[in-house]
C-alpha cells in the first residue's frame, strides 16, 4: 500500500482522513477514475515498479488517471504525470499514426483530455503534418502492406525511411486516417487545417470522404466494390442511428463552403437527397439548395431527378425543389450580371450561347421537363411555372421545350383548348427548327392557333430561304464576273468592314444598272402605247387598213409590261436587301453583314 500512497496525493489524503476519523475499515471509492479498472491497474504497476508497455492506445487513459490520482512531481520525482507527458511529447506528437490513435482514444474522456490540452496538441500536430510534405514524418504504416514498411516499399528503421520517396502520393492521403475520428474531433481537425491555409478543394474532399463513411445513403448509387470500400470503417462499429446521421449531415452542411465550384454537384445532390430522407432542418435543406443553385450549370439530368417522399404531394419527382434551385441560380446570375454582358441593345445575344451557363441550365431544364412531363399527377401551373422560369434570351432554340410540351399534352389529354394555349405561350415558335416546325404543323395535340402560327412562320422561312438562294446564284449586272457573296480577286482572305463595304458598293452598282434598264423599258413601252393609240384613232376615222381588230393589246406590249412588273418587283426586293446591309447589317464584332428584314412574329 505504501508505494501507492507515496506517489498518489489523492490516495494519501483519503487514507489520512480515514485514520484521523478513527475508522477501522478503510474503503476508498475509485469508480469514477478515467479509463476504469484497466487504467488503475497500469497506474498501480507503475507505482510498484512492475514493467508494462506505454503505447499510443493507453497513454491518454494513463495521463487522465494520473491526473485523477494526483501523481505529481511533488509526490515523487519522475511520477506518472511526467512520464505520460514525456511520452506524448517525444513519441506521439512526432508521429502521424500515433497522433491519430491518441486522438481516437479521447472520445470517452473528452472533457478531461480537453482540459489537459491533449486534444489540442494532437489536433495541431495532425493539421501541421497534413500541410507538410508527407516524407518528413512517419507514414501510417497500417495502410502500406504491413508493419515497418514505408509507402514507397522500403523498410523503416526507428521510424525513418531508408528508401526512395513514396510513389503516387496525393493531397488526399490523410482522408482515410481522419475518417475514423468522431464528429466533434473531426471538426476540430478540419478547423485547424483551414486555419493553416489548406485549400478548400482538399477540405471539401475530406468532408465528402467522411460523409460517405458515415452516411450509408450516399453510397446507394455506387457499385458494390465502392460501397464496401466506403463502409470499411463503419463495419468495425455500429451504423449510426437516423438521429445521429441527421445531426452529422447538418454539421457537414455547416462545414461546407459557399463558394461556387468548390463542392461537386454530385455530392451536394447526394446530401440533399439524404437530408430529405432524414427530414433535416429547413435551414439545412435551404442551404443545400442554395449551394446547388450557385452551380446548377454543372449539374446533370440524373442529379435533378430527386424522388418525392412527401405524403402531401403525389408527383413522382420533387418539382418544387428543382423550382427553388432554379430560382437561386437566376438570382445569382442576375446579381453577377452573367447574361447582361452578353446582350446587345436590342436584346439579342452577342456572345456564343453555348458557352453561357444560363443556356446550359435552359437545356438542362428542358430535359428535366421532358422527364417529369409523363407524370399524370403533375399539375399544369407547376409545369408551366418551371418552363417559364428560364428567361427568353437564354434559349437560342426551343426544340427541347417543344418536345417537353408535346409529351405533357400527350400525358394530359383532358386539358382544354385555353389551357393548351396558355401552356404553349412559354414557347417561341420562331425559335423552332425546320424539323420541329414540320412536326408541329402536323401535331393534332397542339391548339389550332399555334398550328396556324407555325405554318405561317414556316412559309416565311421558306420564302426567305428561296430569296437567299436566288440572290446568291444569280450574277448581278455591272459586277463583272463577281457573284453575290463570292470573294473579289485576290481578296478572299480579307474580312471585316472593307470587304462588306465593297460588297455593298457592287450591289449599288448592280441596282443602278437595273434602274436604268427599267427606265429604258418604261420609255419604250410609253412610245409603243402612243403609237398604238394613234393607230386606233386612225381606224375610228374610217382609215383602217389592219386586217384584225385592235380590241386586244398586241402580244409584244403585254409581254413587255409583264417583264416590266417583274423587273420592278425584283428591284424593290433587292434594294431592300441592300438597304438592310448598309443600315443595320452589322454583326456583334462590328463587321457589316447582309441581313434580311426580320420575320414578323405573331402573338396570342
Amino acid at each position: 500500500m505504501f508505494p501507492l500512497l507515496s506517489k498518489s496525493d489523492l490516495l494519501e489524503r483519503h487514507i489520512r482522513e480515514k485514520i484521523d476519523k478513527g475508522e477501522d475499515s478503510c474503503v476508498i471509492d475509485l469508480s469514477d477514475i478515467p479509463g476504469g479498472a484497466r487504467s488503475f491497474e497500469l497506474a498501480a504497476k507503475f507505482c510498484y515498479g512492475l514493467k508494462f508497455e506505454m503505447t499510443s492506445s493507453n497513454v491518454v487513459h494513463l495521463r487522465c488517471a494520473a491526473d485523477y490520482l494526483e501523481m505529481t512531481e511533488e509526490m515523487a520525482k519522475g511520477n506518472l504525470i511526467a512520464q505520460t507527458e514525456n511520452f506524448l511529447t517525444q513519441t506521439v506528437l512526432r508521429s502521424w499514426k500515433d497522433s491519430i490513435k491518441v486522438l481516437h482514444t479521447c472520445d470517452d474522456v473528452l472533457d478531461i483530455a480537453e482540459r489537459l490540452k491533449i486534444i489540442k496538441r494532437c489536433v495541431d500536430s495532425i493539421a501541421t503534418k497534413s500541410c507538410s510534405d508527407p516524407d518528413l514524418f512517419v507514414w501510417p504504416v497500417v495502410q502500406y502492406g504491413g508493419p515497418m514498411q514505408s509507402p514507397g516499399g522500403s523498410l523503416l528503421w526507428n521510424g525513418i525511411s531508408k528508401g526512395a520517396r513514396p510513389r503516387n502520393s496525393s493531397p488526399d492521403w490523410w482522408y482515410d486516417d481522419v475518417s475514423c475520428l468522431s464528429l466533434s474531433l473531426y471538426k476540430k481537425v478540419i478547423s485547424a487545417m483551414e486555419y493553416r491555409g489548406i485549400s478548400q478543394d482538399i477540405i471539401v474532399g475530406s468532408l465528402n470522404h467522411y460523409a460517405k463513411r458515415r452516411l450509408p445513403s450516399l453510397n446507394r448509387r455506387k457499385s458494390i466494390s465502392d460501397v464496401s470500400n466506403c463502409l470499411s470503417v463503419t463495419t468495425l462499429t455500429a451504423i449510426p442511428s437516423e438521429e445521429e446521421q441527421k445531426y452529422l449531415l447538418e454539421e457537414i452542411d455547416r462545414l461546407l463552403p459557399f463558394q461556387r465550384g468548390v463542392t461537386s454537384c454530385k455530392l451536394l445532390f447526394g446530401l440533399l437527397r439524404t437530408a430529405v430522407i432524414l427530414k433535416a432542418s429547413p435551414s439545412c435543406l435551404s442551404n443545400l439548395e442554395r449551394r446547388i443553385g450557385l452551380q446548377l450549370d454543372k449539374a446533370t439530368l440524373e442529379d435533378l431527378l430527386i424522388p418525392n417522399i412527401s405524403e402531401s404531394i403525389e408527383t413522382l419527382y420533387d418539382v418544387d425543389c428543382v423550382q427553388r434551385i432554379v430560382d437561386h441560380f437566376l438570382a445569382m446570375d442576375q446579381e453577377t450580371g452573367g447574361a447582361s454582358s452578353s446582350l446587345g441593345e436590342d436584346g439579342h445575344i452577342l456572345a456564343s450561347p453555348s458557352l453561357m451557363p444560363i443556356t446550359m441550365v435552359a437545356k438542362l431544364i428542358d430535359g428535366y421537363l421532358a422527364e417529369v412531363a409523363p407524370d399524370v399527377n403533375l399539375k399544369l401551373p407547376k409545369f408551366r411555372s418551371l418552363a417559364a422560369a428560364i428567361p427568353d434570351y437564354a434559349c437560342p432554340i426551343d426544340d427541347g421545350l417543344y418536345r417537353a410540351i408535346d409529351i405533357y399534352l400527350k400525358a394530359h389529354p383532358h386539358l382544354s383548348e385555353s389551357e393548351k394555349e396558355e401552356l404553349c405561350r412559354v414557347m417561341d415558335c420562331q425559335k423552332l427548327s425546320l424539323e420541329a416546325c414540320t412536326h408541329a404543323a402536323q401535331n393534332e395535340r397542339l391548339p389550332l392557333r399555334v398550328i396556324v402560327q407555325v405554318l405561317f412562320l414556316e412559309q416565311l422561312q421558306l420564302r426567305s430561304s428561296i430569296a437567299e438562294c436566288l440572290m446568291v446564284s444569280e450574277p448581278l449586272e455591272g459586277g463583272g464576273s463577281r457573284q453575290l457573296g463570292l470573294p473579289i480577286s485576290g481578296e478572299h482572305h480579307c474580312a471585316g468592314w472593307p470587304l462588306a463595304a465593297r460588297e455593298n458598293q457592287i450591289l449599288r452598282e448592280g441596282m443602278d444598272s437595273m434602274k436604268q434598264r427599267v427606265a429604258e423599258l418604261q420609255k419604250e413601252c410609253s412610245t409603243m402605247k402612243g403609237q398604238i393609240e394613234r393607230l386606233g384613232c386612225s381606224r375610228s376615222a374610217g382609215k383602217s387598213w389592219f386586217p384584225f381588230p385592235l380590241a386586244v393589246k398586241p402580244q409584244i406590249c403585254s409581254t413587255k409590261e409583264a417583264a416590266l412588273e417583274t423587273a420592278a418587283a425584283a428591284s424593290e426586293d433587292k434594294l431592300a436587301v441592300v438597304k438592310a446591309g448598309t443600315g443595320t447589317g452589322t454583326g456583334s464584332g462590328g463587321t457589316p453583314q447582309l441581313m434580311h428584314s426580320p420575320s414578323p412574329r405573331l402573338f396570342f
